[in-house]
């Protein structure tokens, strides 16, 4: 299975972190909270990653091209340039990333619409955003996709109701789906979901659509979509306080599927 990456967007709520960079490569730890997002599926067995970019998209793409040098010790003389000692870099050896360039001002289903030539026909596929980190287990959420006849699944977490809301019943059928809950202590949009192809057909084409408003709405009224209720360790990164504490989780090992900083 694929895992679609949502990477261009603003960034906005977090001021000047992102003025130079893109959200996805604000740094967590060592390394940029793209890479801590990449290990969660890496470490599932997930080795083929496509990312929608956008906004300041060639600081992602280069960063990725130069992934080696940016973390190791490296030497130049003349044309030649070399890893001096062990190269601790490799982290994905056997990954393969597609960068997709899906507009500045593109809505996340947008984004989608345009890398579905990149993806597998007839093969469901994960799709999360490229700001929040889960210890959601993936083999348990794709088999709870398999085991209904919905199109989609979303996972449901249980932090500020400044998310998305999924309302559902007792076998996880979504009964509700709003973008801007005023609910407290709800279960909302976790951002780990699972997608058959057809959901490309609830998406309007003429449109920019937002992928959390009408396209899952749409699965909604045709009691598509599910949801998978996870109630572990999930942060998203919306704000300078949410930084510093997944920051303050990754290096104190809180969360288990941070990379190793071996130098």
């Amino acid at each position: 299975m694929q895992v679609v990456l949502l990477a261009g967007g603003l960034g906005s709520r977090l001021g000047n972190l992102t003025s130079e960079v893109p959200k996805p490569m604000v740094q967590i730890g060592n390394y940029p909270i793209i890479l801590q997002i990449i290990n969660h599926f890496y470490s599932f067995g997930y080795k083929e990653f496509i990312i929608c970019l956008g906004y300041k998209q060639n600081i992602i793409k280069e960063y990725f091209m130069n992934m080696n040098f940016y973390n190791n010790n490296i030497s130049i003389s003349g044309n030649k340039i070399s890893i001096i000692g062990k190269s601790y870099s490799n982290f994905f050896p056997d990954a393969q990333f597609k960068l997709i360039d899906t507009g500045l001002n593109s809505m996340t289903g947008e984004r989608l619409l345009r890398v579905r030539n990149f993806l597998n026909k007839d093969q469901p596929f994960f799709l999360t955003y490229g700001d929040g980190i889960s210890e959601v287990n993936l083999t348990e959420l794709l088999e709870f996709h398999k085991s209904h006849t919905g199109i989609g699944t979303v996972t449901s977490v249980h932090p500020s109701a400044r998310f998305g809301e999924v309302l559902s019943n007792n076998d996880g059928l979504v009964n509700s789906f709003k973008e801007k809950p005023s609910v407290e202590n709800s279960w909302i949009n976790g951002g780990y979901f699972v997608f058959e192809q057809d959901f490309f057909e609830y998406i309007d084409k003429s449109k920019n659509e937002m992928l959390e408003q009408r396209p899952l709405e749409r699965l909604v009224e045709k009691k598509k979509l599910y949801t998978y209720k996870f109630d572990g360790y999930w942060k998203c990164m919306d704000t300078p306080r949410d930084l510093n504490s997944i920051t303050e989780d990754v290096k104190s090992g809180k969360y288990k599927y941070a990379l190793k900083d071996e130098n």
